[in-house]
């Protein structure tokens, strides 16, 4: 599903965001992506859904590699893959449906057919009830279901997550990570970039360790209580 090869990424001349990163990840995997700030988590990700390209190596996903498109075959690449930004980027001043229904709109769905897939997730997700309220009067639990919901409503073939978790009590962390499992069971390949070491105690998946741009370390989950490193 997902490969990196040899793949470096410069922001400036002297500072390597990340370094020869070679990765594999399979259809229907679920992986937690850690480490200490700056340790190239966040760039990672933005290269798995074409928001960067890197100075060497290759990226595929899907069979494909998205190095070589050109920046218009991007909206398209992006199509299978949803992302829950650490910053939710929602729309803060349309209402709940209209955050997640957007999603929906972009890929050409007929109205009723938006109608019912956004409600149905939102249903899922819990905040049906808050379908016509403006965003920002949400809470923060509240608005990360929304990023959630506009993330999973056309059910993406990959997931990425930065920081998910981030500012919210130990409760919605059990719900949201509960989200993501479902998400995983019915198929999705999630991906999530995380400094929250509970929240990857609870997970039982596999670990990615990343510090100063390069792996360090990579942990195979093999039952709840039990890891193997590779």
């Amino acid at each position: 599903m997902i490969q990196l090869h040899n793949v470096s990424l410069a922001y400036q001349q002297d500072a390597s965001a990340l370094h020869n990163i070679d990765l594999k990840i399979g259809k229907g995997e679920f992986v937690f992506l850690t480490g200490p700030s700056g340790a190239g988590k966040t760039t990672l990700l933005r290269l798995l859904y074409g928001a960067l390209t890197p100075n060497r190596g290759q990226v595929v996903i899907d069979g494909q590699n998205i190095t070589r498109l050109a920046p218009s075959q991007i909206p398209l690449l992006r199509r299978s893959i949803g992302v829950v930004f650490q910053d939710f980027k929602l729309l803060q001043n349309r209402t709940v449906f209209e955050n997640v229904a957007i999603t929906l709109e972009v890929l050409g769905w007929g109205r009723a057919d938006i109608g019912k897939k956004t409600m149905h997730i939102l249903k899922q997700m819990g905040i049906e009830s808050k379908y016509n309220l403006i965003v920002q009067r949400l809470s923060g639990g509240e608005q990360q279901r929304v990023a959630l919901s506009r993330a999973l409503v056309n059910d993406p073939k990959i997931l990425l997550a930065d920081e998910p978790t981030g500012n919210l009590d130990d409760a919605n962390k059990n719900q949201i990570l509960a989200i993501f499992k479902e998400a995983n069971i019915r198929g999705t390949t999630v991906i999530i970039a995380t400094h929250d070491r509970r929240l990857i105690e609870q997970g039982h998946k596999r670990l990615v360790t990343l510090n100063k741009g390069e792996i360090v370390e990579q942990v195979e989950k093999t039952t709840d209580d039990e890891s193997q490193t590779l």
